[in-house]
């Protein structure tokens, strides 16, 4: 292979590895340099160079400032809806479903954190991925006015995966923006 080095905004490019992978630099665009290029989202020349749309910043937080009390409503999935976004960089959540859809394959951070206030009823909030539950939280103490149920994972997703919160047994009371749920990508794989 033809060692190559390219400059670009004041960033050296080495090109000319063997096949061991693709070497991936980042500066004001992503140059991938691969030995077995693929067409996912890329433009691949004859020497093997791909150039990928920069779509690795993957972020959202989410809140909830009114309440969600499920024996009132027509939702029988019991997701948790949001209504608020103070961050969507790359706008992969979608508010009005409250669900967030990977745009790429990669390890994720996840947490949520959702607030019971005035009830004395055990709360369980299961963060759901794919429609299966990967983790829970409870909040049951029947002696306080304000209690937290929350919890974070990371988790490895492929490309449309989704993931949303759902109640899955007593009332959430949101109120005052306790309740939140937030993610980004930690790396693409």
């Amino acid at each position: 292979m033809l060692p190559l080095v390219l400059l670009g905004f004041g960033v050296a490019f080495s090109l000319g590895q063997n096949d061991t992978g693709p070497l991936v630099l980042e500066g004001k665009c992503l140059v991938v340099c691969d030995a077995n290029p693929s067409a996912e989202r890329a433009f691949t020349s004859s020497f093997g160079i791909s150039v990928r749309a920069g779509d690795a910043k993957v972020a959202f937080s989410a809140l909830r400032g009114t309440n969600h009390e499920p024996s009132d409503m027509s939702n029988t999935s019991l997701t948790i809806y949001f209504d608020q976004l103070l961050v969507n960089i790359g706008n992969h959540f979608d508010l009005q479903a409250s669900v967030f859809q990977a745009p790429r394959r990669g390890i994720y951070s996840f947490s949520f954190h959702v607030v019971k206030v005035y009830n004395r009823q055990t709360i369980q909030v299961n963060l759901m991925h794919n429609e299966y539950p990967i983790i829970s939280a409870f909040a049951g103490d029947q002696d306080v006015t304000r209690e937290a149920a929350s919890n974070s994972v990371l988790l490895q997703m492929e490309r449309e995966d989704k993931l949303y919160l759902k109640l899955e047994r007593g009332n959430l009371m949101g109120g005052w923006r306790y309740s939140t749920f937030s993610g980004f990508l930690v790396f693409p794989l």
